[in-house]
């Protein structure tokens, strides 16, 4: 990091992101990111290439997997982030990542779309996208309506809207999870006594874990067929007038 490593970076989204940050590391940050990690682990595990790229603000967050050479993180400049770079301007090549993990980016972005599209600009054909959002319909979701800290300022965007938008950027979804069923409650004793919600929901999936994790597929280009346009009637065929000749110029031919 350096003294002034972004001079022209929007104050606003610098505040938002340091906000979140410090929110995840507080209690019910970390609960939310001890059942995240859970689930990342085990589905990174089963992907393999050069390069996994990681854009959040969980700032205690690491992900590694043995058959990723190289983990690196993107964002704001703070602890933690190898690469600064803004949310809709990453210093990468097209489809230099196999993998690419946003963990709660979009929850705190200014442009979710823009974000969106950078972070699929940067899979490869045949690489994997992986969300992580806050459920909005799960208590973790209805607090953040009446939230008085920086999570009231989260999008909190539906899964199910979501992945239409990974649809329209040519990815296939292939697998929805959910996990951390236990309430956002501050209290240490009373997330002991709920723990036992994590092993019963986690078990049948239910939707209403406080956050979740969209997979998704980049599509290779050309194995999706192209929808063929519909063909408008233009009318009768009518047939060509033609020019009737005179005698005298027949004769003359």
């Amino acid at each position: 990091m350096t003294d002034n490593p972004f001079a022209q970076a929007d104050a606003d989204w610098l505040q938002l992101i340091g906000a979140a940050r410090q929110w995840f590391t507080s209690p019910l940050g970390r609960l939310l990111l001890e059942q995240e990690q859970r689930l990342l682990d085990e589905e990174l595990a089963r992907f393999f290439g050069g390069y996994l790229v990681h854009y959040g603000p969980c700032a205690e967050t690491s992900l590694e997997t043995q058959q990723i050479q190289r983990s690196v993180r993107l964002g704001a400049p703070f602890a933690g982030v190898e690469i600064v770079c803004e949310e809709q301007s990453w210093p990468l090549v097209e489809h230099a990542a196999d993998v690419v993990v946003l963990q709660h980016g979009l929850d705190f972005s200014q442009s979710p779309h823009g974000l969106l599209r950078e972070a699929a600009r940067s899979v490869r054909p045949g690489g994997h996208l992986l969300v992580v959002g806050i459920n909005p319909m799960s208590a973790w979701g209805v607090r953040h309506l009446f939230a008085h800290d920086v999570l009231h300022d989260a999008r909190c965007i539906a899964p199910g809207r979501l992945a239409d938008w990974l649809n329209l950027l040519g990815f296939a979804l292939e697998k929805r999870r959910f996990g951390c069923y236990r309430p956002p409650l501050a209290s240490a004793a009373w997330q002991a006594r709920l723990a036992s919600l994590e092993r019963w929901g986690g078990a049948w999936q239910s939707p209403g874990g406080g956050f979740y994790v969209l997979v998704a597929r980049k599509l290779v280009v050309g194995l999706r067929p192209l929808r063929q346009s519909r063909r408008e009637p233009m009318g009768k065929l009518m047939p060509m007038p033609v020019a009737k000749l005179s005698r005298r110029d027949r004769d003359g031919a």
